[in-house]
């Protein structure tokens, strides 16, 4: 955080790269590491468990904060210094002074790709979900895994961001990369104390097989009983009727009968791992509607740094670094994420009954519901700010900003949370880090979206929006442009979620419960019926 909070106003500042193209080397950066969380969620599910993949790529992130360093502090990777606002000419860095740049920045999303998607699974790991107490403070850990991430962002928009804008980026890079081997350091240390969980194989082997079986045998007729599927009675899921045309890869055909590998992974799938890809490709509708979210939030780390640095950010003598006025959006994650920890969902579960109080879908629901607010304040701001800067030649505050960030902040404090919990605890369990990967892609994907927009709306209006000085622009129409999006997202989002069906829950509790009352044959009437009921939960 310490690096992308502040890296557009290097970019513009140091570089001289246009408003929009910065926009988008950030937006990039942030999609790319985000999308490569996938690729660490495959190495960790098929090959290397979630332990040894956030050591070796948070090792990889350090390697990559360290080049980061060396690119912002060699003087012949710069341009000439200029000042643009009073009427000079400023050249653009070049593309060999960016290469290095670039090197670094990509080093560093491979490796926070493998970092991000495999820690909050680990974390997770460490509860057993059979069991009713641990499973519970799971659902605080979540909560306090996020609270624990916007401490260290909180240090980073003020301690590391005026270290590099008033001391060097050096510095300010330099500590990001220390922080990182500190990180390490403290993983390793752990090592005797945690549970481990071995790798399952690759989960988009297992995907791509039974969507592949259930094409190859799309022309063959259902049986007339679920039962009669392949390995029915001994799945670890129960059988839905959910995307039943996935149920033809478990069919064992006649030709494929007489085989003496009728059982082989290519021939037939089971049950067990067709319900685990319906489980997956239930995510997709509520994954594709978590990613316009993102869009809003990557506006915090650009084109709202960007109007601070046109706002009076004087306090006294003191004058306030652009990036560091990012405190406010952590303050209000933090806030609204002890408040929800402490306060809402406690509530809530007095109403609802439930043990997570609050579903993580209404969470993701409000952090959208705050995003589209969050715009409109945005929009209204950034209209102010360009008049009183034109017609009065006032430039107001910057403390203006604290609104939209405060809104968009708490939504986040929602949205992230409630994302990562849907993602982790509605995933196969052999498929967490693939899950969580997932997640992450829907950041990736907004800021993706964000560079698309801002592409697109360059070419739209010539550039008459989105300009470098933004006095001349019209950057709060493109903030009404994201709020109307988000409108529109919210209700494709509300008519998913009222369709998806959560995955039962500790399935293994219920039948621990049943052997603890003995073997069937064993039980009184009286314990019977207590199984049967339980049986009957399952099937719920």
């Amino acid at each position: 955080m310490g690096i992308s909070m502040n890296l557009v106003t290097y970019l513009v500042g140091d570089l001289h790269l246009p408003s929009s193209k910065s926009a988008n080397i950030v937006t990039n950066f942030m999609g790319t590491l985000n999308l490569l969380g996938l690729l660490g969620g495959f190495l960790a599910d098929a090959k290397l468990g979630r332990y040894l993949t956030v050591a070796i790529f948070a090792s990889i992130a350090a390697v990559g904060v360290a080049l980061l360093t060396l690119a912002t502090s060699i003087p012949s990777m710069k341009p000439p210094e200029c000042n643009p606002r009073k009427g000079g000419h400023c050249i653009e860095a070049s593309g060999q002074q960016l290469a290095l740049l670039y090197t670094a920045l990509y080093i560093l999303a491979l490796g926070g790709g493998g970092i991000k998607s495999n820690v909050s699974g680990f974390g997770s790991d460490q509860f057993d979900s059979s069991d009713p107490k641990e499973n519970k403070s799971m659902i605080y850990f979540f909560n306090r895994f996020y609270f624990c991430i916007s401490l260290g962002s909180l240090f980073a928009v003020t301690v590391l961001v005026y270290l590099q804008d008033n001391v060097g980026r050096a510095w300010g890079y330099g500590i990001s990369a220390g922080t990182m081997v500190l990180g390490v350091a403290v993983l390793i240390g752990g090592t005797t104390l945690y549970r481990f969980k071995k790798p399952q194989g690759s989960p988009l082997t297992i995907i791509w097989r039974v969507l592949l079986l259930a094409w190859r045998k799309r022309k063959l007729t259902y049986p007339s009983d679920p039962g009669f599927l392949n390995e029915y009675h001994n799945a670890k899921v129960p059988h839905t009727h959910m995307l039943r045309c996935l149920d033809k890869a478990a069919i064992l055909d006649d030709s494929a009968a007489a085989n003496e590998d009728s059982k082989s992974p290519w021939i037939v799938s089971t049950v067990t791992e067709v319900e685990e890809v319906k489980m997956v490709l239930k995510l997709i509708p509520i994954w594709s509607t978590c990613i316009l979210f993102w869009t809003v939030y990557s506006q915090m780390n650009t084109f709202t740094i960007e109007q601070a640095t046109f706002m009076n950010r004087k306090v006294g003598n003191f004058a306030v670094p652009a990036g560091s006025l990012s405190v406010f959006l952590f303050i209000s994650i933090l806030l609204f994420t002890s408040i929800n920890e402490r306060v809402i969902v406690r509530i809530a579960r007095k109403i609802t009954h439930n043990t997570q109080g609050i579903t993580s879908l209404q969470r993701v629901g409000i952090g959208l519901l705050l995003s589209i607010v969050g715009m409109v304040a945005s929009a209204l701001v950034e209209k102010r700010r360009r008049e009183h800067a034109i017609h009065h030649k006032f430039n107001i505050s910057a403390f203006w900003l604290v609104p939209q960030f405060f809104i968009v902040g708490a939504g986040e404090a929602f949205a992230y949370v409630g994302q990562l919990e849907f993602f982790i605890r509605e995933a196969p369990e052999g498929m967490k880090s693939m899950s969580t990967g997932l997640f992450l892609s829907t950041l990736s994907m907004g800021y993706f979206v964000s560079s698309l927009l801002v592409s697109i709306v360059q070419k739209a209006t010539k550039g008459r929006w989105l300009k470098s000085n933004l006095n001349k622009g019209k950057l709060d129409l493109f903030y009404w442009l994201l709020a109307v999006l988000g409108v529109i997202n919210f209700l494709i989002f509300i008519a998913f979620s009222m369709k998806h069906q959560y995955k039962v829950q500790n399935l293994s509790s219920i039948d621990d419960s049943a052997e603890e009352l003995g073997n069937w044959k064993d039980l009184t009437l009286d314990n019977k019926e207590k199984k049967l009921e339980a049986d009957e939960k399952v099937e719920a």
